[in-house]
């Protein structure tokens, strides 16, 4: 890993990197994404191998259809049998610090009078990231790379229209710079704002190990609610904390990447970027 002088300066480069590998797609070459950042081909090749772990060509294989299909295929978790031995992921940061309480049905059907909820924009792998939270911890994530900040703002404030949002940053800071590996300890408390159904569904994606994916119908048949796969869809589409529950992590049974609430393009970074700090954790 870089030195700690480094890693801002490094951790803007990195994101900037994976926007252009997104951007040219799994066709461009090594010397297209070095000039594309500014670096010579060996100094963006090494500075990319000890941030995500693989190399930027085997990075790019992970954006591709045919790789969510292959991880369909040979890295399908049974989710029920997950839940079952409590499994809840291994190799990401917050799979390791993440905790969890529920907001309780009278309090969400009231939308959110009377909660206070702090906001603030940092950045993140995958872009620019609106991360939202309460006394109890983080209630919402979003991405700003693919529509405008505003946008993204009115998108989570919506959620929960009688709340109070208050700017501060800086009481989100540790919270947001651990999720996200700027810091390399502390704790990623999450509080989570839904219906009952919501909360099922989004406890169940909790339990979806990092490098790994599941259907619709799965989880529908975990919460549940096997017949109700399009509402569950639903409640995947409305999970309002992108990333560290990770509705990412749900494809079509055709293994088609689906919709995603930020963009596909977000969607393929994330499922690329967990699935190659995984292999790479594995040939370590």
């Amino acid at each position: 890993m870089p030195k700690d002088s480094d890693q801002s300066y490094h951790f803007h480069v990195m994101r900037r990197a994976l926007d252009a590998v997104d951007a040219l797609g799994p066709a461009a070459s090594l010397d297209q994404l070095a000039s594309e950042i500014g670096m010579s081909p060996a100094h963006f090749q090494r500075l990319f191998s000890q941030w995500v772990g693989v190399s930027p060509k085997r990075y790019q294989q992970y954006l591709t259809l045919g790789h969510a299909k292959t991880l369909l295929q040979q890295r399908f978790t049974t989710l029920s049998t997950a839940h079952e031995v409590g499994l809840s992921g291994g190799g990401r940061l917050h799979d390791l610090f993440l905790r969890w309480e529920a907001m309780s049905p009278g309090d969400y059907a009231r939308q959110g009078e009377g909660l206070v909820i702090y906001w603030g924009w940092f950045d993140s792998p995958f872009g620019p990231a609106l991360v939202m939270g309460t006394d109890k911890g983080i209630c919402g994530i979003g991405f700003g790379s693919e529509c405008t900040e505003a946008e993204a703002l009115e998108d989570l404030t919506s959620r929960w229209p009688k709340a109070e949002y208050v700017k501060a940053p800086d009481r989100l800071r540790a919270w947001a710079e651990t999720a996200f590996g700027l810091q390399q300890t502390g704790e990623v408390p999450l509080y989570l704002i839904g219906s009952p159904l919501q909360i099922k569904v989004w406890e169940a994606l909790l339990q979806i190990p990092s490098g790994h994916v599941t259907t619709y119908s799965e989880l529908a048949g975990l919460v549940g609610k096997p017949k109700a796969v399009r509402a569950v869809g639903t409640a995947v589409g409305r999970n309002p904390i992108s990333y560290l529950i990770p509705c990412h992590r749900a494809l079509r049974k055709t293994g088609a990447l689906g919709g995603y609430h930020w963009g596909l393009p977000v969607k393929r970074a994330l499922l690329a970027w967990e699935a190659a700090r995984e292999d790479a954790e594995t040939a370590a």
